[in-house]
């Protein structure tokens, strides 16, 4: 069982940065709430507002086989320096490997005579800390799968013949890759559709390329000596969690299983016109290397740290992996790491939060990535996939909780996957998944940060929403269509906004005016348990004035999250729409067909919609529960909790809209006619 954590902060004093202070109260089964009235600062930067973490309370998640790694959190009684918490640990017998997130508390031990994957746990171990006078609590660390989105077992690849390549113009990179990297230029070539491509020609145009900003790429290595990345690598922001050490250079293999790493920060920070592979989203940027995918099991100790690394030094944290894509998985952080995630858009950046950007999933329409807890976060960027022709790939998953989306492969040719550095100094055209997506999605987004080194990582998302296009982009199987919220904006299931465009992005960031304050609204609660019929949809409603009057009123929606505690006799087979009170009707879990899960449901799971963004939140919301099956199913859903997300004043007071059509004239029109009561 994992226990929740919920976090809220003051809005802090009007016309001065609030510096965040939080409480995370953590208590199996239940959801808890602490405000905190934040301290005034005189940093600059933002008022800092309101925020809710409403995460994987007690979420069954079963495997298999449990496993017990050799690693330990260990809370002292009292604050204890690393050289202390050294002590401890030796006479113990273990390894302090160090603090986990900062704290002077909390740290990571390690006993090196215990194997690194076990059934049972090591009781002799554990007691041995407890007993320590110094040690308040020791939890040995249980280990899990974490996959990589994309991969694919390869072999050696031949790099393609350089007199082969032509670039199209004088002012294109000259890199011998470039006409390969068609979501970057797209041109037509290999059957893609010209122009479906990110528009970064339209962005380093305007003279930015991503000059001081870091993306750190968290994954299974970064091969940092080779010559397309070497001058862009930023050895301060990177270590090795997977060996404890600030080299993560990648394991080779004979099959390659690591290029993953090396192949994402291509995307990102290769360098341009130095005849070498192709050219980076944001070319002048610069990346750092957390290899934390390279050991045999995953803890919650490792993500942490990772996602908790030099949040001040990096600003934007991309992750092409998550739980098994197989359909039938539930998973998503842990305590640490949602604590982790927390500090890091709290606190990150000085203050203005870091960006984490996460790969949807690859698990196809079998799956759904709300079931992903990374994905479905608020304090993620989900980015889903499309292919060269506009269609979505094969592999893409579907669900309410995508932002927007980027490029993975082509539609009829092998090679026409993503281009990028790849191990032993060579280069691919191979890379695919949204593996490939993300790390592009963290291009544009290092692009707009130097454009304006202010936004905060809320301005991200709305920057994403507000900028991204429709393009060509089409579901190929009919199942999704375009459709337009309650406020204007067009959104598909599939690919959330739409494909980012850097030129845009860009454009709008450098004049910019930060979002105001976010609030958080417990809207209401269905708690009396009810039977789902396997002929028949059920109907719950909740009624709200988000919170009206009250110091956390939210009028304009950014995230909605529905906290459902569901059983079924096959879990796989329950769908759940939510609808707003404006009509707008987000399926926020699909049929997953290989979920036969008959035992653990849903308990608690914060179902995510980002399709009601701008939207007003008063008045009733519906969820309908149903069954997807030919077989007979029956079950109970025992809870639904509204979670509503967003700010008390208009969004985008302020900020001009030079084009009418544009999205951003779409919704301030339709908020200013709100506010008139046209």
């Amino acid at each position: 069982m994992d226990p929740v954590a919920r976090v809220t902060r003051g809005a802090g004093t009007p016309g001065k940065a609030a510096e965040m202070t939080e409480k995370i109260v953590l208590k199996p089964g239940s959801l808890y709430l602490r405000n905190r009235t934040p301290r005034v600062s005189s940093t600059a930067g933002i008022t800092l507002f309101t925020i809710v973490l409403a995460v994987l309370s007690n979420v069954q998640i079963t495997p298999a086989v449990e496993v017990f790694t050799n690693s330990f959190l260990v809370k002292m009684r009292q604050p204890a320096e690393t050289f202390v918490a050294d002590s401890v640990a030796a006479r113990n017998g273990f390894v302090n490997l160090g603090p986990v997130l900062g704290s002077k508390t909390e740290y990571h031990f390690v006993h090196r005579a215990l194997p690194h994957a076990r059934t049972k746990r090591s009781v002799p171990h554990t007691r041995r800390l407890k007993v320590d006078p110094m040690v308040h609590t020791a939890v040995q660390q249980s280990g899990f799968k974490r996959v990589k989105r994309g991969y694919k077992s390869l072999s050696i690849e031949q790099l393609v013949p350089l007199q082969e390549m032509k670039n199209s113009g004088s002012q294109d990179p000259t890199d011998p890759y470039f006409q390969y990297q068609w979501y970057l230029k797209n041109t037509g070539q290999n059957g893609g559709k010209p122009k479906l491509d990110l528009n970064v020609e339209a962005a380093w145009a305007q003279g930015v390329t991503g000059k001081n900003v870091t993306t750190a790429i968290m994954d299974d290595g970064v091969d940092y000596m080779h010559l397309d990345l070497k001058y862009n690598y930023n050895a301060k922001a990177s270590y090795d969690f997977s060996s404890n050490d600030p080299y993560p250079y990648p394991r080779y293999t004979d099959d390659w299983f690591n290029s993953h790493g090396t192949r994402c920060a291509g995307e990102v920070a290769a360098a341009r016109d130095n005849g070498v592979c192709g050219v980076g989203v944001a070319y002048d940027s610069k990346i750092a290397g957390i290899r934390m995918l390279d050991q045999p099991y995953m803890t919650d100790l490792i993500e942490a740290n990772s996602m908790g690394h030099e949040p001040n030094l990096i600003d934007i944290y991309s992750a092409s992996w998550g739980p098994t894509d197989d359909g039938k998985t539930v998973d998503g952080p842990r305590n640490a790491t949602m604590r982790a995630i927390v500090r890091g858009v709290n606190e990150g950046r000085n203050g203005l939060g870091n960006i984490y950007v996460w790969a949807s999933g690859d698990g196809g329409e079998e799956d759904d990535c709300n079931c992903d807890g990374y994905a479905a976060s608020m304090w993620t960027v989900s980015i889903n996939s499309a292919i060269n022709d506009g269609q979505n790939a094969h592999y893409d998953e579907s669900c309410s909780s995508t932002l927007a989306s980027t490029f993975s492969n082509g539609a009829k040719d092998p090679n026409t996957g993503v281009a990028t550095t790849d191990l032993y100094g060579k280069c691919t055209t191979t890379h695919s998944g949204t593996s490939a997506a993300a790390p592009e999605a963290a291009g544009v987004f290092a692009l707009a940060l130097e454009a304006n080194p202010q936004l905060t990582w809320r301005d991200i998302q709305h920057l994403t929403v507000l900028t991204s296009k429709r393009n060509s982009l089409f579901d190929a199987k009919g199942r999704f269509h375009w459709t337009m919220n309650g406020v204007g904006l067009e959104f598909n299931h599939l690919f959330g906004y739409g494909v980012l465009d850097a030129g845009s992005m860009v454009a709008l960031a450098k004049r910019w005016k930060t979002v105001p304050p976010r609030y958080h609204c417990e809207a209401g609660s269905v708690l009396n348990m009810q039977e789902v019929p396997s002929d028949r949809s059920i109907l719950l409603k909740i009624k709200t004035d988000a919170c009206a009057g009250t110091d956390y009123a939210v009028n304009y929606l950014e995230h909605v999250q529905a906290v459902i505690t569901v059983n079924a006799t096959r879990r796989g087979d329950v769908e759940l729409f939510l609808t707003s009170p404006m009509g707008t009707r987000s399926m926020i879990l699909s049929r997953r067909v290989n979920d036969d899960d008959h035992r653990d449901g849903f308990t608690k799971w914060p179902f995510m919609t980002t399709h009601t963004w701008g939207e007003y939140p008063q008045g009733t919301w519906l969820l309908e529960v149903s069954f997807s099956s030919k077989v007979p199913q029956h079950g109970w859903i025992k809870e639904w909790t509204l979670m509503l997300h967003g700010t008390r004043e208009p969004p985008y007071t302020g900020l001009p809209a030079a084009d009418p059509h544009s999205k951003l004239a779409i919704v301030k029109k339709a908020h200013e006619e709100r506010s008139t009561g046209i």
